[in-house]
């Protein structure tokens, strides 16, 4: 139960205290702020396919060794 709220839990990291990410991304306006959610997502399906591809190799891999 531990283990399970210190994962969903969200704090607050460092790495989103960038101060001229944060400035840039709140000047550039909705049509900048929208351009940027989409460059996230699409920056991070490359990340995901590669990861759900290597998950489903080894899970086809330990099922197919099985008689």
């Amino acid at each position: 139960m531990a283990a399970f709220a210190t994962l969903t839990a969200a704090f607050p990291t460092d790495a989103q205290g960038c101060a001229l990410c944060y400035q840039s991304a709140a000047a550039s306006g909705g049509h900048g702020q929208a351009v940027l959610r989409h460059a996230i997502l699409i920056l991070l399906l490359p990340a995901v396919s590669l990861f759900l591809g290597v998950f489903g190799l080894a899970f086809r891999r330990r099922n197919s060794s099985r008689p």
